[in-house]
């Protein structure tokens, strides 16, 4: 090395020794930071990671495409950003696959659309998702997604889109939703929701422009501050137990094209 070269007193005199030292020092400190911050190669592997869960793909789409011998950007259902080269968009839809969702799928924190619609995903889903805090659209509609929908949907504070349709959802709508106030459409038709709907669900919500929670089995009366919602222009809640009468203040929704309140105990 070129340090052994050298004398002490040569390297002292030069000043040669401190400079190197500053060099190797700042060097080391590049290269942690790069390792720590994420980056495309976060991507790649979270996508791989993805892949891992994967445990049926008859089309071989993710099998043959998603290899790290081709750029993560150039890979089947997924977009880059122009700017930061990070993973913006996943696009899965309709491929007839089987797996689950994996933590690190909530390492895309560039990722702005998430759209899996119409597989067998199937099993909870990771809180880690809570990352996505740049997520405006998420589409998991007609897979098989079961328990509880999980509250931290509510800190999605970007979300213009959810679709978790026809899943095997249970439970009620989380109160937490309240703070989607930017969310545009919602929609959880044919899961197995029940409970009463929370007036305090709607308080934020008015830029919501369709709702669609038709065919679960909610219960109660529609809450009026629903009808704060004055953007609504499609509103479906057919073939649920909704009882009692339909509030007046339904004539508030000034937008509203479609209505369906059929198949319910509605007076």
């Amino acid at each position: 090395m070129i340090c052994s070269i050298l004398q002490p007193n040569l390297m002292a005199k030069t000043g040669f020794l401190p400079t190197l030292m500053f060099l190797l020092l700042f060097s080391t400190f590049r290269a942690i930071l790069s390792w720590n911050s994420p980056n495309i190669t976060t991507d790649e592997s979270t996508l791989l990671a993805l892949k891992s869960h994967i445990s049926h793909d008859p089309h071989n789409l993710l099998a043959t495409n998603w290899s790290t011998c081709t750029s993560v950007c150039n890979w089947i259902g997924v977009t880059c950003g122009s700017r930061h080269h990070r993973v913006t968009a996943l696009d899965l839809s309709s491929m007839d696959l089987t797996g689950t969702i994996p933590s690190q799928l909530g390492n895309l924190s560039f990722l702005v659309s998430l759209n899996i619609r119409h597989n067998s995903f199937h099993g909870s889903l990771p809180s880690e998702l809570t990352n996505l805090h740049r997520l405006r659209y998420l589409n998991f509609g007609n897979n098989s997604f079961g328990g509880e929908i999980p509250s931290w949907f509510g800190y999605l504070a970007e979300l213009e889109s959810l679709l978790l349709y026809m899943n095997d959802f249970t439970g009620v709508i989380p109160s937490t939703f309240d703070n989607l106030s930017k969310l545009e459409t919602l929609s959880m038709h044919n899961n197995n929701l029940k409970g009463h709907l929370s007036s305090g669900i709607f308080d934020n919500l008015s830029k919501l422009q369709r709702l669609d929670l038709s065919e679960n089995h909610i219960s109660g009366r529609i809450p009026k501050t629903l009808f704060n919602c004055k953007e609504l222009n499609f509103l479906s809640l057919y073939s649920n137990l909704l009882d009692g009468s339909i509030p007046t203040e339904i004539g508030n929704l000034t937008q509203l094209q479609i209505l369906y309140l059929h198949n319910n105990n509605l007076k």
